[in-house]
Formats: C-alpha cells, structure tokens, sequence
C-alpha cells in the first residue's frame, strides 16, 4: 500500500531531487540513532567526574538509551504501519532533538539518564519508520536495494564514526556528545516536513492497536534488557536475576497467545516461520552483539592499559569507520549479483577473522600488524552485513507490514547488544577474580576470554547464515501472506537470493 504521493524512480533508474531529499532525511536520522549509541562510551569517565557519578550508575547513561531503544521498537514499527510513517517519524525526530538538547544542560545524573531513555524511546519509532519509509517509497529489486545500502550504510557509518566524534568532543566537554544531535535532527525535522511524503493510515485502524499486544511485547523486552544489563552486578545465579528471567517468559507467553488470538496482532507470528527471517534477526542479534562487546573491550583496552586519550582511542576506530562510509554505494550491486546470504556471510567471516587478528594484542600496542588490520577487517564487515540483514528482512513483505518487520528487526538489534555485552562483561568478570588485577598482565589476561566469547558469537552468525546458501530460489513473499506462492526463479526475476 504505498503512498499515492510516492514517485516511482524513472525508467533509467534515476531518483528524483525530492527522492534524494527523502532518502537524506532518513539517513541522518538513522545516523544520529545510531551515533547516540556509541558516542557516549568515550566520555563516560568525564561524565562521572563532572556528575559525580558512581560506576552503577554510570552504566546506565548507556544502559537507559538501550532500554528505550530495544524495548519499544516493537511499539514503534506497529505505530508506524497504523499512525502513518511520516507522522510516526516526525514526531519522534522532534522529541529526539529535544531530549538531546536537554541531555547536554541537565547537572545531575538522574536527568541525564532520563534524557537518554527518552532518546533511546525516540529512535525506536524514527528507526522502524524510517526504514518502512524507504521500502515502500523504492520498489524491490535493484532500486530499493541501491537505497537501502545507503540507508543502512549511513546508520554503520554513524555507529563507528561514534567513538570518533566522541573523541573530539569530549576534549573540548562531554556536553557537546549530547548537544551535536540536537541541531542536526532540528535540521531534518525541517527538511523531512518538506520532503517526505505522506503516507496514508492502515485501514480499519479501530481494531488494530492491539494494546494487550504492545503492553507484554513491550514489557517482555524492557524487563529483558534491563535485566541482563543488571546480571553482571546481581549475579547470573541470583534469585532477583533468576526471577526476573522467569517474568520475561511468562510475559512472552502471553505475548505470542495474545498475538495469535488477535485480529491484528502487533507482530504477525507468521512472520517467524520465515527462514529468511529468522536468519536475518538471529544474525543481527549476533553482528550487533558480538562489535558492541568488541567496542567496549577495546575502548577499555586503548584507555585504561595503553594509556591512550581519548582522541587517540577514538582515532584507532576511524578506519572501520572511513571504510563503512566509502563502500555506501557499493553495497546493493554485490546483493543483486551474490544474494543476501553470500554477501552477509563474506561479511561474517571478514567479522570473524577481525575478532581473532586482535586476539595478538599485547601490552605493547601493535597498530600496523594488528590494530590497523582488525578495523579494516571490521569496518568491510559492517559495510557488508548491516545493510545486506536489512535487505533480507524487507524483501517479499506487504507495504502494511514493513514497519513490523523492521522493528522486528532493529529489535534483534539491540537486545542482541545488551544480551551479548552483558555475556562479554561476565566472561571478563569471571576472568579478573574477586579483587583488582595485581598487574597490567592480569588485566590484559582477564580480556582475553572476553574476546573468545566475542568470536565465538560472530561464528554463530557465520553458521547461521550459511544455512541459507543450499537455497537456490526465492521464498520471501511468504511471510508477507499466508497464501501460498509459488518459488521465483532468481535468474528471471529480481533476486531476493534466500
């Protein structure tokens, strides 16, 4: 059901200026969401020193952006497809420039920590809304993939570019990290007003809310972030971390009866008898996880055993992210030609080799034969798998469903960061004893095993998506429709290649 407003691109392939405008809109605020979440890791030592805040509560000036953001996105991608996507996506640009702004004034750290809440809340209804902006706007095929590989591109580039601009920023003030979005998302406010195109409601959207739906989906994935993110200090075996993983059960329970007995579920269940589809979020889950563990193991490594500034720290990262932004428009001719799955798991095994090249890391810092090697390595993954996983996830479903599934999505994102940073910090835990490393050496050594753990699950992601190799035709319209269709020749159609 796309929009009546949305031009198709020209015969020739050429987008027009306000198509290019639209996409731009949608890239900076993927940018932005996506630069939020890594920014802060650099200035988090500034923020305690200037807040006064101790290290359990410091975890949550990151920890309160990811529940926001991985909780709702749910929530988000279902507003989109029944409030309209333009609307959804607006609104939400406007309270992620003002929790930005308010984030970079508060003095105290209980309103930092809620500003980032609201701006992870935020980023959950403008990143499903914007991806569904894009897949209803370009058709499928070559067209939509040329754009979605800018689009996600641009949101791997805001990722990895995070730590850098965080770098800068935070030698002038930790403020300015949380001031930079606020101009920038006011600026694509005001041009998204312009540019995009409306799109129209869901009909019969009377009976489609379903708010027990988004009540247990939602409370399902906070109370799960929230308590991962909290196991490492509780204890895995504690009765509170145990209890509080038994709720998220029960709550996905009545989620998954609620959504099949409901007339419009928020998510269809349909949707996860897709093995595109649960390729697609298992190998998020694990990309997303396995770079977030990477980056804090690294960032800690940089800092707190090489001695290294914050700019330096942030400097090592910008390879990765220099190579993510030059291969933007590369992206969607490789998925044409190889197909999701080949690309995707070039860009594992590339994640991998990455992961186990830094593993040579010693107390002496090796930036040409190792570090530089590594971030190469990561940032050609990036630029291979985030918006290949995008692609895969759209392809073959209806218009009204784009939003789910690319909350759906975003959500494997962000609960496969905060589950596998929380498995990383226990494996570095349980590395280090009870009491302070005796040396340099010991801290290095109680590192290790969390880059193992860190490895390991980028393998997972690599095996998971060689699954979808023995595939040779085209499946992925049925998660759009529960009526059957035939399988699509790949070499007289637009490839989906899964």
């Amino acid at each position: 059901m796309t929009s009546p407003h949305t031009a198709a691109p020209g015969t020739d392939g050429r987008w027009s200026a306000r198509q290019w405008g639209t996409l731009l809109v949608l890239c900076a605020a993927l940018f932005l969401d996506a630069l939020d979440v890594s920014m802060v890791g650099v200035a988090l030592p500034s923020i305690a020193d200037d807040l006064d805040l101790s290290t359990s509560s410091l975890q949550w000036v990151v920890s309160g952006y990811i529940l926001g953001y991985g909780g709702l996105l749910l929530l988000g991608g279902r507003a989109a497809d029944l409030l309209g996507r333009r609307r959804v996506f607006l609104v939400a640009l406007g309270v992620f420039a003002a929790a930005s702004l308010l984030g970079g004034l508060v003095d105290s750290g209980e309103l930092l920590i809620a500003s980032r809440f609201i701006k992870g809340l935020s980023a959950a209804f403008t990143a499903p809304a914007g991806l569904s902006i894009i897949t209803t706007t370009f058709a499928e095929g070559p067209v939509r993939n040329r754009a979605l590989s800018i689009y996600t591109t641009c949101g791997a580039t805001g990722f990895s570019m995070g730590l850098v601009l965080s770098g800068l920023l935070t030698e002038v003030g930790w403020r300015w990290t949380m001031l930079l979005p606020a101009p920038v998302a006011v600026l694509a406010l005001v041009a998204g007003i312009k540019l995009i195109p409306s799109s129209p409601r869901e009909r019969h959207t009377g009976r489609g809310y379903d708010l027990p739906g988004a009540l247990t989906g939602t409370s399902a994935m906070l109370l799960l972030v929230f308590t991962v993110v909290e196991a490492p200090q509780a204890g895995w075996s504690s009765a509170r971390t145990l209890l509080s993983f038994a709720a998220v059960a029960v709550l996905l329970a009545a989620f998954a009866v609620i959504e099949h007995r409901s007339s419009h579920p928020l998510i269809r269940l349909g949707v996860l008898r897709s093995p595109h589809q649960i390729r697609a979020n298992l190998g998020g889950a694990a990309f997303f996880g396995s770079y977030v563990g990477f980056q804090f193991l690294v960032t800690q490594y940089m800092q707190s055993l090489l001695g290294w500034s914050a700019l330096q720290t942030a400097l090592a990262f910008l390879p990765a992210g220099a190579l993510v932004a030059l291969a933007s428009t590369r992206i969607g001719p490789l998925v044409d030609r190889f197909g999701t799955p080949r690309v995707i798991a070039t860009g594992f095994t590339l994640l991998f080799l990455g992961y186990v090249l830094f593993l040579r890391v010693d107390l002496t810092p090796s930036f040409a034969a190792v570090i530089l090697p590594s971030m190469l390595l990561l940032g050609a993954a990036c630029a291979l798998v985030f918006p290949s996983l995008n692609i895969q996830a759209t392809n073959g479903v209806r218009d009204e469903e784009q939003g789910m599934v690319s909350g759906l999505l975003n959500t494997s994102f962000q609960v496969g960061g905060a589950i596998f940073l929380a498995v990383v910090t226990a494996a570095i835990t349980a590395g280090s004893g009870d009491g302070p490393p005796a040396s340099p050496q010991a801290v290095l050594d109680s590192f290790r095993p969390g880059l193992v753990v860190v490895s390991a699950i980028a393998l997972a992601g690599l095996l998971i998506t060689l699954t979808g190799l023995r595939r040779r035709v085209s499946y992925g319209i049925v998660v759009a429709s529960s009526d059957a269709v035939a399988p699509v020749d790949e070499q007289r159609k637009v490839p989906v290649r899964d």
